[in-house]
């Protein structure tokens, strides 16, 4: 059954009509385009579409997946989708497409970046991630077309970003799909093991398994409960990490089929789990109760590993019909199943953990950080602690008292001063355990907390609120710190910070990063909200663009000779003619004459930041003879991702255009960016213009220019 069979199928003909008005301005955007497998681009998000309408998702999103690509791929623009398709479907679109491209430090970056926005629009819209999701889905599914390369950095960022999150709102379907796609690139020789021995080993086990269902059914007609018993198998990466997690062989791992019962009610869930231990015996330590305790995600069922009487070991999951969609489809089963409000509670539920993310997002170190936090607060591990009067605290694993804290309230968190597990007191980065009953000691005179407790927090909101303590207490240090950080870096990369922050600048910084004032984006760089460079880059991208005048200071003492004959001042004879160092300018610049005192006339380019510092009585207008064969020397910098093979790059693009290289200096900053300053021979300003739009070709190039110094 192809998208459209599926949209008449799912949807009113008024609901019909409007996705497929999104089908065909999608398809007529994306015509000509190829993907990587050589099939047409449009098979991408009609694959997206359709993955949404399996979930049951609402006409707007299966209309925005149809579109999500068209602003960041076609000449389309937001205008376009909003007058065509209104704003609830133009704001879909615009959460999933792509930051635009400056200039990051590298992709980690731009991918970090990309999903902070993400996030952001998720938490004014969950369906943008549903979205995203799908889209991750499918891009996986036809990884077999990209470079081996390209295959392990997708696949290891889906397997730590989107897998655990898909996992965080519920969405097994996708999750475990994910998983396997994500283990068959990073692993290829366990996936085809697993492929290959896991088929032949639930044939051998496929009559025990019946007979196991066979049991439950018998004990559900015995106790007049209706309901149903069915065995799945499990997924391939969940078995890989059993097996990797705890040393075992295939054969050593007895649960590779789970036997699920679906009931009415949580009664009859307790009392199913009660006739089926009666009939084996309950392993000790693998009985769960996700109903009284749900997980993170709101995932809630009884589980429990029994053995037969034979020695056969198996595990059982026991829910509610209701559990059952809700651990199918988590967040998803809101649209899936709209006619039923029962799951208006775990919908709620899951939006609160977006919200207290965004919470704190603001306050971590550049979009990394935040991705970096996010992790750890994806992650199916976590603890189960209780408050002294019984309430369950959801940690991740491996957290201390200090998260705890947090985790009850900022105030208690600021004013801790110990804390007491399970009756004893105990060190503040000590670790907890599943079952830990914790007590936080508090004090009013506290003065707040240690920076040293961001060395061993281990969640996200933890961190973010200690940040938010030194960023509220230490306002007017902070803005010094910032400013002085700025001013430094600034100044290292032969700027200006005056120069650099300008209104108009400001402005455009404040769009992307959020501030109100200059203040505020000082004392965020002086308490470590946001990175120096991430700051610094873009105001020298917006410098250049707006007044490309890079600034130096002149050493007149560094000069050459002109070629005979190549430039002309008007009014000036008999006298050197030499070029300024400072500039190198080369045939095709705009240039003037600067008549010295007995030095002769020196030449710059007419944008020479050095001009403003020069007595403007004493130039001279100049031009070049456009005689041919003379040389000139020009400087260029080049700033990269550092990584192997990065100087010969350079070298090889200088060779490849027959230019001489006379100098080069190379040098990774303590940002791990790569700088090179390189000098070049050559006879006409078009090779330099070519010789930097070849460099800035390679992908991992942030930016090339010409030097002044």
């Amino acid at each position: 059954m192809d998208v459209l069979e599926k949209i008449q199928q799912n949807y009113s003909a008024e609901d019909g009509e409007l996705l497929l008005a999104a089908y065909n301005y999608a398809e007529q955007m994306h015509s000509g385009q190829k993907r990587a497998s050589g099939e047409p681009y449009f098979t991408h998000p009609c694959a997206v579409a359709e993955i949404l309408i399996d979930l049951g998702l609402d006409t707007p999103t299966v209309a925005a997946a149809f579109l999500h690509d068209v602003v960041e791929d076609t000449p389309a623009t937001e205008d376009d989708i909003l007058r065509k398709f209104g704003k609830e479907i133009m704001t879909l679109v615009d959460g999933v497409t792509k930051l635009d491209k400056i200039n990051y430090q590298s992709h980690e970056e731009e991918d970090a970046e990309n999903f902070r926005k993400i996030f952001v629009a998720m938490a004014n819209d969950v369906r943008v991630i549903i979205i995203k999701l799908a889209d991750r889905l499918h891009n996986m599914r036809s990884l077999n077309f990209l470079s081996n390369e390209r295959q392990q950095r997708i696949a290891k960022e889906t397997l730590e970003i989107f897998t655990p999150l898909a996992g965080r709102l519920g969405i097994s379907q996708i999750k475990c799909e994910l998983e396997d796609l994500c283990l068959k690139y990073l692993d290829p020789e366990a996936y085809e093991f697993l492929v290959t021995n896991i088929h032949q080993e639930l044939e051998e086990r496929k009559s025990f398994v019946e007979f196991v269902v066979d049991q439950i059914k018998e004990i559900l007609v015995e106790s007049e409960i209706s309901g149903e018993v069915i065995g799945r198998p499990k997924h391939f990466y969940s078995i890989y990490r059993k097996m990797k997690n705890q040393g075992k062989t295939l054969d050593q791992i007895y649960d590779l089929t789970a036997v699920r019962v679906i009931v009415n009610s949580m009664e009859e869930c307790y009392e199913i789990l009660g006739k089926i231990h009666k009939r084996w015996k309950p392993v000790p330590g693998r009985i769960k109760d996700y109903i009284a305790t749900p997980k993170r995600n709101m995932y809630q069922s009884l589980h429990t590993t029994v053995v037969t009487n034979f020695g056969q070991f198996f595990e059982i999951q026991i829910r509610t019909f209701e559990m059952h969609k809700m651990a199918e489809y988590g967040i998803a089963a809101h649209w899936k199943y709209k006619e039923n409000k029962t799951n208006e509670n775990n919908f709620d539920a899951r939006l609160s953990w977006i919200r207290d993310v965004m919470d704190w997002q603001g306050s971590l170190n550049e979009s990394k950080e935040f991705v970096d936090s996010l992790k750890n607060d994806l992650y199916d591990n976590e603890l189960l602690v209780f408050t002294p009067h019984g309430k369950v605290i959801s940690l991740p694993l491996d957290a201390t008292p200090v998260d705890f804290a947090y985790a009850i309230h900022s105030e208690v968190g600021n004013k801790c001063v110990g804390a007491k597990v399970n009756g004893k007191m105990v060190a503040l980065n000590s670790q907890l355990s599943t079952g830990d009953v914790v007590e936080i000691l508090t004090q009013s005179s506290s003065r707040g907390p240690s920076w040293d407790w961001l060395k061993f927090v281990k969640s996200g909101s933890a961190r973010a609120k200690i940040r938010q303590f030194f960023k509220r207490e230490m306002k007017e240090e902070n803005v010094k710190t910032g400013r002085a950080m700025l001013e430094a870096e600034a100044k290292r990369k032969g700027y200006n910070l005056n120069d650099l922050l300008t209104e108009s600048s400001f402005k455009k910084l404040s769009n992307k990063l959020v501030f109100s004032s200059v203040n505020e984006m000082m004392a965020s760089v002086g308490y470590g909200a946001v990175g120096v460079n991430q700051v610094i880059f873009k105001l020298i991208d917006y410098y250049k663009k707006e007044m490309p005048k890079p600034v130096d200071v002149i050493d007149s003492s560094k000069l050459k000779n002109t070629p005979a004959g190549s430039v002309t001042v008007k009014g000036m004879s008999g006298l050197l003619v030499r070029f300024a160092h400072c500039c190198n300018p080369v045939p095709g610049d705009d240039i003037i004459g600067f008549v010295s005192r007995g030095r002769g006339v020196i030449v710059h380019r007419t944008d020479c930041p050095n001009l403003s510092d020069i007595d403007k009585n004493r130039l001279q207008p100049a031009q070049w003879t456009g005689e041919a064969g003379a040389e000139f020397v020009a400087g260029l910098k080049v700033v990269a991702d550092n990584y192997d093979g990065l100087t010969a790059d350079v070298i090889a693009e200088i060779s490849v255009m027959h230019l001489s290289l006379t100098q080069i200096n190379a040098r990774i900053t303590k940002d791990k960016v790569a700088e090179i300053e390189l000098r070049v021979k050559l006879n006409k300003r078009s090779d330099i213009d070519l010789l930097v739009n070849r460099l800035k070709r390679n992908k991992r190039v942030i930016d090339v220019y010409r030097t002044t110094n």
